[in-house]
């Protein structure tokens, strides 16, 4: 049987440096599902969490342009197994004519189904094996209490060329918006001292 998960937020790993947790919580009930990915990957999915746009598409949209392009949709994100601490998932694809899996890394998976606005789910046995349970003692000690992190202020800005900078500098002072002009002002200084 599926278990429909969905994704609570992202927190600073513990275990791991340089890495983030990824949570997933099971819909109908009290169990989270961390799972450990990247830097780049946690960033993709709370670019697409807080809803932030970009001139050009990352990554992520790219391929969901992509596919939108072709009539293909991700219905589904299955994380279907789990081995040596490494979970694996599948992304189930229709383009109206047939349906195929298609392998991919978890924290991928995931990335697009935010973007496909798809349900994500996983096998019982996955959940006994790795997951949290909310109510007890030691989730209230685990990652689940850490506040939830904005990678977005950290990069927000990574992906733009100085002269999109300098647009974005003159469309956020022209709205009055300070504190994101500060922001592009001090992204572009730090780039000019690289």
């Amino acid at each position: 049987m599926k278990i429909k998960l969905e994704v609570q937020g992202l927190t600073y790993s513990q275990t791991q440096n340089n890495a983030y947790a990824l949570i997933l919580k099971e819909s109908n009930g009290t169990r989270r599902l961390p799972i450990i990915i990247g830097g780049f990957e946690a960033q993709s999915i709370a670019i697409q969490i807080e809803k932030i746009k970009y001139s050009r598409p990352l990554t992520h949209d790219l391929f969901k342009n992509f596919s939108e392009t072709f009539h293909i949709q991700v219905t589904e994100v299955l994380i279907y197994r789990l081995e040596e601490g490494v979970f694996y998932s599948q992304l189930i694809c229709n383009n109206g004519h047939m349906i195929k899996e298609i392998e991919a890394r978890t924290s991928d998976a995931v990335s697009l189904a935010l973007r496909f606005d798809c349900p994500i789910y996983t096998y019982e046995k996955i959940m006994k094996d790795a997951s949290i349970d909310e109510s007890s003692i030691f989730a209230k000690e685990s990652i689940l209490d850490e506040p939830e992190v904005s990678l977005s202020d950290e990069n927000e800005f990574e992906y733009y060329t100085l002269e999109e900078l300098d647009k974005l500098l003159d469309q956020a002072v022209e709205n009055e918006d300070y504190e994101q002009a500060s922001k592009i002002r001090d992204e572009i200084e730090k780039r000019k001292a690289e």
